[in-house]
């Protein structure tokens, strides 16, 4: 027992002095060495550093090419070194980790560099009304009913991080001429000229529930911004607005609705509990359809019809195979989503002009990386159920004649035609008609999804004329 004691001393006073301090009682560990970077350029732009978060970042013009830049000067502490060196080339597209060593201590610097973007990305007057920007003419145009006094407008403005503006957002300005602004963001500079245009007549609404269009969910937006854009003397209006008559409709060709809701509207009954600030208008918008105004009818809003006399007085001829996705969790996009144009409407104008596919029967209409909620309004067709045994059976009782039809014959796109001085209506129902995708994947190319706003256009040039 003795023995096994001394033995675990010895071992112990092995450890002891294996471990223990040199004479002057200090440790073999070089723990007092400095990381720090103290400066640093990539083709001779500075770094600026943060010692708190330990970043250094180097600003750069508004367009400069990042994948060969050249460390062009470096300074560490004394005796420290670093992984990166002074004249290393680096693609500077991702951010860099910088380790610097001294001794025995050892620091990680993060590297990333930041352009001068000078950009107006959002303005809004009154909080109401959305301009649409255009990025290479630096251009603002604004379309605000003719009641507005374009005197007095209060701006409220987006612009890009670390910039300033002038004249400042939030301040009210006289736009009865165009109004310069100017953003400034270090080297880069941009000048935006905004006008407002008051539009006593608007020749095209797209309408919705909001009052305010900037409220609208994404994919009803990015449709909305699409038509301010690209149709002239066009407004956005709230259900609400034609309900109390303070949108004069006199001029007004076409009203655009593109209805989205999460999880999707299915059938007659959902639609009718949902699209409750529609059909409070609902009398206003037959009016405007009985006195030969047009609609386009897009995604859920295809519903509309059945409740507005389109159909008769038979309500129950609402798309009968609907559903949807919510827009967080759309579904991607393996390659080209597609629809059928139905026989004999090869030459009808919503299909001219479109990005052709390998076949020429399709519509394609998304490309691969790209998110799509697949929100479907159809009219299923077959003798198994729905009401409708074949194609002739749905248009002898909606009174429609179909535009385009899925894989498996559903009826996805079709026409109400202008009559007896009745407005046109054509409607898209495909899941394929999609505006907004919440994410795209990496190497994202658009092509065919271009033909969203081609069948658009084509749709407000059919109906306007």
């Amino acid at each position: 027992m003795k023995t096994k004691i001394y033995s675990i001393i010895c071992a112990c006073m092995v450890i002891f002095g294996l471990t223990a301090c040199n004479d002057d009682h200090v440790s073999n560990l070089q723990l007092d060495g400095n990381c720090m970077v103290e400066a640093i350029t990539l083709d001779d732009y500075q770094g600026t550093i943060d010692l708190a978060s330990r970043t250094i970042v180097v600003r750069l013009p508004e367009v400069y090419e990042t994948s060969h830049m050249k460390v062009t000067s470096l300074v560490l502490s004394d005796g420290a070194t670093c992984n990166i060196s002074m004249g290393d080339v680096l693609n500077m597209d991702a951010a860099k980790v910088m380790t610097v060593k001294n001794g025995d201590v050892a620091i990680d610097w993060t590297l990333s560099v930041l352009h001068d973007e000078a950009r107006i990305t959002q303005f809004v007057i009154n909080d109401i009304y959305q301009g649409t920007i255009d990025q290479d003419a630096k251009t603002i145009t604004i379309y605000v009913p003719g009641t507005v006094d374009i005197t007095n407008l209060v701006p409220t403005i987006t612009y890009s991080a670390n910039a300033t503006i002038t004249p400042s957002s939030g301040v009210a300005q006289d736009f009865s001429q165009p109004v310069t602004y100017k953003v400034t963001n270090n080297s880069a500079e941009s000048t935006y000229t905004v006008t407002v245009i008051a539009i006593d007549k608007a020749k095209a609404l797209f309408v919705g529930s909001p009052q305010n269009m900037n409220d609208l969910d994404p994919e009803a937006k990015a449709a909305c911004n699409w038509m301010l854009s690209n149709v002239p003397g066009t407004l956005y209006a709230s259900f609400a607005d034609l309900e109390a008559g303070t949108i004069d409709l006199s001029e007004c060709k076409v009203i655009w609705w593109h209805y989205h809701v999460d999880g999707g509207v299915d059938g007659h009954d959902v639609f009718a509990a949902k699209a409750t600030d529609a059909l409070a208008a609902k009398n206003q918008l037959r009016a405007f359809y009985e006195n030969g105004g047009a609609m386009f009818l897009t995604r859920y809003a295809t519903n509309l019809p059945s409740f507005i006399g389109v159909t008769g007085d038979d309500e129950w001829t609402t798309p009968n195979n609907c559903w949807g996705q919510n827009e967080d969790g759309a579904e991607l996009c393996g390659g080209p989503w597609s629809f059928r144009i139905f026989d004999g409407q090869n030459a009808h104008p919503l299909w001219q002009n479109l990005i052709a596919g390998d076949n020429p029967q399709e519509v394609y209409c998304t490309d691969a990386g790209y998110h799509i909620t697949n929100s479907t309004a159809q009219y299923h067709i077959g003798t198994d159920w729905g009401g409708y045994d074949n194609h002739a059976a749905w248009e002898a009782r909606t009174g429609g004649k179909i535009l385009g039809v899925g894989g498996d014959g559903a009826v996805v796109a079709w026409e109400y035609p202008a009559h007896d001085g009745k407005g046109g209506i054509i409607c898209i129902g495909s899941g394929c008609y999609d505006w907004y995708s919440y994410t795209f994947e990496p190497g994202y190319t658009e092509k065919f999804h271009k033909n969203i706003e081609i069948i658009t256009q084509n749709a407000f040039n059919h109906l306007m004329k």
